[in-house]
């Protein structure tokens, strides 16, 4: 046959494999289906191989265009992903920035891609790595993609907030070996079952290839039977593991081997043996079984070489060289190879993942107008806390899937209104804290679970808040950086990812230095430069309650991230209920001039300057609230955007 045009660009093709006449005469998802028909049969095994080859060959091609890249770490992966797009399951994330290639390459084959104009590989290898293209690391802005990857330890919240969302679909997360040190990956899913038992439609694949970047993992030495207790002693019902050794007959040395090298029987019986347990776990997961799916085969498993070498491309690894050569020649598929690939890969799912990802749609909210601010009287004293907990109660009162997250306590922060109208979410019921198995406050001890799951509802298009100290917030800010640039680059609106804060990191000193972090505030500024970040420093009852109408009432926004750092102690309001046009942007505008005395602008500009002078010389400009009486040393007010540079 002729090449198929998508293929313009691909540099080497070989003849079909054995018994393609047979089992590869038939796509196995079948024009009209989502899925492969037959999981038992050869052919399904047969077409899941191919798909795995064309998925090392692109991702292996496309890098090397460009010397650049990370090929190793997805190719041991490239089984289990081909099986699970083909078994229709492509709402799918990754805790590895670095597989983005290998991911790219699968939107390719689904036409996600035509999206962004790569309709062949010759376009595919012009844009990888470029600006306005496919970056080095993941980015949900890519047609087809749900979420970013790039920091280590993330993609779980992605996965399970997904879950949350959307109880009827799969989604699935792949964790390497290597990422699994971190700290919080296993220990976020234990926290989430414990306190979301139903809710197990997350599907945890560890990429178990023996290395991480430039090393052996620190796991590389654990027995199977080790690995597999790891994850029952983290809550996991089921965890099924596929030991790519347990099939090889070429002899290859060592725990971790390579399937390409197997012969062309040993192959199709681990093709067989990926895409059935694949299937196993997949629909445990969506049955309420809470369930891990492990693949032990070594990195760089299809490549140009093994281990930590094949984590990235170096200067001398372009395609003119012979070990790339060596690699994509063995590695070719025959033009019939190539186009049945891309007709089970658009079936799959119901189409492309374009049109059927459920972050490629707008989720569909729950009214929540009419928003009940108080409007306290000034000189009378209100905690400001409070005020923000009642409206945060009746959010959740009007959004049955609105979610509170707190990893230190509402009550502490004189918030406990909010436990009383949503409840915390425990398996222990307990009426005097609040607790009921269906409650919507979230509060494990864990500051990483409660941002990264408000951080992930937010990014996939329901409402949350995020409520911490500022001393502590840091040990769960990283997620919060990374779905707030996400967020900034997305194609569609999402509702703010709203935090607040109590107990700013500067005035803490009486509890002692480990109550000091103020490096957040750094964090706070450099976010601020995206465009879509506001930090908020309300001085009184009823400028808080400003700051969160103007995150919340006008969901969904265009996708932005919203902090309010506040005190929890009663403070006399400065003035009565803020202005309409405060209410409905928080935004100061002339006509609500003068701003009271305690409203600051942006520190950038030069202090001396009026408040007239220094909004005048903002280009674009966002409200900055803070009293002094907070506490002296929390000078940090919200910023101006763009402010001119002739000041």
């Amino acid at each position: 046959m002729s090449n198929p045009s998508f293929t313009q660009g691909i540099q080497y093709f070989n003849p079909t494999w054995p018994n393609f006449d047979t089992l590869g005469k038939h796509p196995a998802v079948p024009e009209g289906a989502t899925a492969i028909a037959d999981v038992m049969s050869d052919a399904a095994a047969y077409q899941t191989l191919l798909a795995a080859d064309a998925l090392r060959y692109l991702t292996l091609q496309v890098t090397g265009a460009k010397a650049s890249g990370h090929p190793g770490g997805y190719a041991s992966s490239a089984d289990i992903h081909a099986a699970l797009m083909l078994l229709g399951h492509k709402n799918m994330v990754t805790e590895v920035g670095h597989h983005a290639p290998g991911f790219y390459s699968a939107m390719f084959l689904d036409r996600s891609l035509e999206k962004m104009g790569i309709h062949t590989v010759d376009d595919m290898r012009a844009r990888f790595r470029e600006k306005h293209g496919l970056l080095g690391h993941l980015s949900g802005a890519i047609p087809g993609l749900l979420a970013p990857a790039g920091p280590l330890g993330q993609g779980q919240h992605f996965a399970m907030a997904g879950a949350y969302l959307h109880r009827d679909k799969l989604f699935p997360v792949t964790i390497g070996d290597g990422g699994m040190g971190e700290p919080y990956i296993l220990n976020s899913m234990l926290h989430f079952n414990t306190a979301f038992p139903d809710i197990t439609n997350f599907l945890p694949i560890l990429i178990w290839n023996g290395y991480s970047q430039e090393h052996h993992s620190m796991c590389s030495l654990w027995t199977d039977e080790r690995m597999t207790s790891y994850w029952h002693g983290h809550g996991f019902k089921e965890v099924i593991l596929i030991n790519a050794k347990d099939y090889d007959d070429a002899g290859q040395e060592g725990e971790y081997v390579d399937s390409t090298r197997f012969s062309h029987a040993a192959r199709m019986a681990f093709g067989k043996a990926v895409l059935q347990a694949t299937h196993k776990a997949a629909q445990l997961a969506l049955n309420g079984t809470f369930t891990a799916l492990i693949i032990k085969q070594i990195k760089g498993a299809g490549v140009h070489v093994h281990g930590a070498k094949s984590h990235n491309l170096y200067a001398g690894d372009t395609l003119d060289k012979p070990h790339m050569i060596e690699a994509l020649k063995t590695r070719a598929l025959a033009p019939e190879a190539w186009a049945l690939v891309r007709d089970n890969l658009t079936r799959a799912g119901g189409g492309s993942a374009v049109n059927t990802a459920v972050t490629e749609h707008e989720l569909p909210l729950a009214d929540i107008s009419g928003l009940p601010m108080q409007n306290f009287a000034v000189g009378e004293s209100h905690v400001p806390a409070t005020a923000f907990g009642a409206l945060v109660a009746y959010v959740g009162q009007k959004d049955t899937k609105f979610i509170v997250t707190n990893a230190d306590g509402n009550e502490a922060s004189a918030m406990k209104n909010i436990n009383d109208a949503l409840k915390i979410r425990h398996p222990t019921v307990d009426p005097l804290y609040n607790q009921v198995p269906n409650g919507r406050v979230y509060e494990p001890l864990n500051e990483d679970a409660c941002a990264g799951l408000a951080a992930g509802i937010a990014l996939f298009g329901g409402r949350s808040v995020w409520l911490s100290y500022e001393s502590f917030a840091i040990n769960g800010w990283p997620i919060v950086q990374t779905v707030a640039q996400a967020m900034a680059e997305l194609r569609r609106k999402t509702p703010s990812m709203v935090s607040m804060f109590t107990a700013g990191a500067l005035e803490q000193g009486r509890n002692g230095w480990t109550h000091q972090r103020p490096e957040i505030e750094g964090h706070f500024a450099a976010m601020m430069k995206n465009g879509n970040s506001f930090l908020l420093y309300p001085a009184d009852a009823n400028m808080i309650q400003a700051a969160l109408i103007s995150a919340s009432q006008l969901s969904p926004q265009k996708r932005r991230c919203r902090c309010t750092p506040r005190p929890r102690k009663p403070k006399p309001p400065s003035r009565t209920a803020p202005p309409r046009c405060m209410k409905a942007r928080g935004v100061i505008k002339p006509s609500c001039w003068p701003p009271p005395a305690t409203w600051y602008f942006c520190p950038c500009l030069r202090p001396k300057m009026s408040w007239k002078q220094q909004a005048l010389k903002c280009a674009s400009w966002r409200l900055s609230t803070h009293a002094s009486s907070i506490a002296p040393a929390m000078w940090l007010g919200i910023l101006c955007r763009n402010p001119t540079t002739a000041l």
